[in-house]
């Protein structure tokens, strides 16, 4: 019978074999002298050795299963669990030594339905530092409320029976990005109660080159798209995306539009200033923020901001593409 506070820690991975290790160390750790908490890793279709891996660690639950993506992996690892909580890390995080406690503090209230912790890095590069910049100022906006809409797999946790009211992760979601948004946007959308749990934390490497930022800012807000489709209130405010960075995504448009008209008008003042002028007022909060944590960063905060919309408009502009493609096709082939 399952115990009333059980737990089960679910870990999807493919081709994890080389990092999984470190998040096992941490986690198998906390579970020390408790029969109430379990962890399972879903191999999910992995061509290395990461079977091996899993098998050193006795305390460890392995389910492989033929690739099908990291949302059906971890609605795989929730429907075989035993614990009336889930909660769910990444193969590349190493959960901090208490980790485990601060996640399944909230729910001592009996109201609360999931929870989020955060990421940190112990990394030193400037897109690094950017990124954890970056991700502590949602934070900013999460602390002060009292139930989120918004948690992430890195660092998540739910009460089985509610997660699996909700049919898990949307699995038309090919890659492990925004499934996971898309399922909270569901639970808000039903009045549940989500805590953010800043204590929680978990380390992870982030992306340590502007280009390979950018490129997953791009791939964050095509799929992003897709989340929004499925959850339309949520396009217009949600606990974690700070409302500043969505009038900064008309930033490339807008500049791509004032440059034209400048060369048709030839103006005296040029319009396109006044588009860079009126960014570089944007993202002064930010950069005022950032500036006494990492002056550095701080400086070169307008340019990344500026950087990161143009990506960011991209993702948004193909994702619409592909989300209209999508709805197309499925509409030709529903029966009518």
């Amino acid at each position: 019978m399952v115990e009333a506070r059980s737990a089960s820690i679910i870990i999807p991975t493919f081709n994890g074999a080389l990092r999984i290790g470190y998040c096992l160390d941490a986690l198998t750790a906390q579970i020390v002298g408790r029969d109430d908490v379990e962890i399972l890793v879903v191999n999910d279709g992995s061509t290395d050795n990461i079977g091996d891996v899993v098998r050193r660690y006795p305390a460890v639950r392995l389910i492989t299963q033929a690739n099908a993506g990291p949302a059906a992996a971890r609605n795989r690892g929730a429907a075989e669990a035993q614990g009336t909580i889930l909660l769910f890390t990444d193969d590349d995080c190493v959960p901090m030594p208490d980790w485990l406690d601060a996640m399944l503090s909230p729910f001592n209230d009996p109201s609360v339905v999931g929870a989020k912790g955060i990421y940190r890095t112990r990394q030193k590069g400037l897109a690094a530092r950017f990124v954890q910049i970056e991700y502590e100022d949602k934070y900013r906006l999460m602390t002060s409320l009292d139930s989120i809409d918004f948690i992430d797999t890195y660092s998540a946790a739910f009460l089985r029976e509610h997660f699996l009211a909700m049919n898990g992760y949307d699995t038309s979601f090919p890659v492990a990005c925004a499934e996971d948004i898309e399922l909270s946007y569901r639970m808000s959308a039903r009045g549940w109660k989500m805590k953010f749990v800043p204590t929680a934390i978990v380390y992870h490497t982030h992306p340590d080159s502007l280009s390979l930022y950018l490129k997953k800012k791009y791939k964050f807000a095509f799929w992003r798209v897709l989340a929004v489709r499925k959850n339309p209130s949520k396009g217009v405010k949600d606990s974690h995306t700070p409302q500043i960075m969505k009038l900064q995504l008309l930033f490339a448009p807008a500049l791509l539009l004032a440059v034209a008209f400048d060369l048709a008008r030839r103006s005296a003042v040029p319009l396109s200033w006044f588009v860079l002028a009126g960014f570089l007022f944007s993202t002064l909060p930010f950069a005022l923020r950032v500036v006494r944590k990492d002056p550095i960063i701080g400086v070169l905060s307008p340019v990344l901001l500026g950087a990161r919309a143009c990506a960011q408009v991209l993702g948004v502009a193909f994702g619409l593409i592909y989300a209209g493609r999508k709805q197309l096709a499925e509409e030709a082939t529903s029966p009518r």
